[in-house]
């Protein structure tokens, strides 16, 4: 049984971490699964977006400690935990939560830029519990993602959040019936589908650059991402059909 599942819903990637007996604990096999898709993801002009989820009603509990004392890790290297919180695919990426997100799993969250949640879900990074730091991306990013007062509660207590709570402060886009955030997510994702792919790419580098950059900075930078969007073929098909008052055809160039 492979312990990643990756299928196709039209332009829409699902990704699925396949170890619902392991609450979808991340171990090398995980890290390698999730790299590969995401590799995909990226390389392949028909997929568009991708979802991230697990198997059997859990997002994922975090790093398999049992693979970790054997010597085993879930990170790529120069890529972080399961090759995405360090170097997340440029094309967006959407996590749909059931159940728990927990620790390595929580911080996959992070590495995805929408989340859809079951009203059921919760999310945590109880490291400081166990006397550790949540190294793997949620006390560096998690204050970039609420209010920090938020972030703090969650990394210092080491307490969860509700889906609904989550949501109020602005980490989770949509909520779903338990059992329903992949279809939601794919919902949001086929959204997204729908627009220019080089505007989505560059939308998305340059939001989330923009906290390394200062404002003077940013204006310039974000020009030079943005002009060749607007001399694209993209751009001009784009403008083509809504006076043809046809739906676009993107050819991601």
């Amino acid at each position: 049984m492979s312990e990643v599942v990756v299928e196709r819903r039209g332009n829409v990637q699902v990704i699925t971490i396949n170890r619902p007996e392991a609450k979808n604990a991340l171990n090398a096999a995980v890290a390698r699964g999730v790299a590969a898709a995401v590799d995909e993801l990226d390389a392949d002009d028909d997929l568009r977006v991708g979802v991230l989820t697990g198997a059997g009603g859990t997002f994922s509990a975090g790093m398999d400690l049992k693979a970790f004392l054997s010597g085993e890790t879930p990170a790529i290297e120069g890529r972080g935990l399961c090759g995405i919180t360090e170097t997340p695919p440029r094309k967006p990426l959407i996590a749909a939560v059931e159940g728990w997100a927990l620790a390595g799993g929580f911080e996959l969250l992070l590495a995805c830029d929408l989340v859809v949640a079951a009203e059921t879900a919760r999310f945590g990074v109880p490291e400081v519990k166990r006397g550790l730091v949540a190294a793997g991306g949620a006390a560096f990013l998690l204050p970039r993602r609420v209010p920090q007062a938020i972030a703090l509660e969650m990394l210092l207590t080491g307490e969860p959040l509700s889906a609904q709570r989550a949501a109020d402060v602005g980490l989770v886009n949509r909520l779903s019936p338990e059992g329903g955030a992949v279809d939601v997510a794919v919902e949001l994702a086929e959204t997204v589908a729908t627009n220019g792919p080089l505007a989505v790419a560059i939308s998305k580098q340059v939001a989330r650059s923009t906290f390394d950059w200062s404002v003077q900075e940013g204006w310039k930078a974000q020009s030079e991402l943005i002009s060749p969007v607007f001399l694209s073929e993209d751009a001009r098909e784009g403008a083509t059909a809504f006076a043809e008052k046809r739906a676009p055809v993107w050819k991601g160039r």
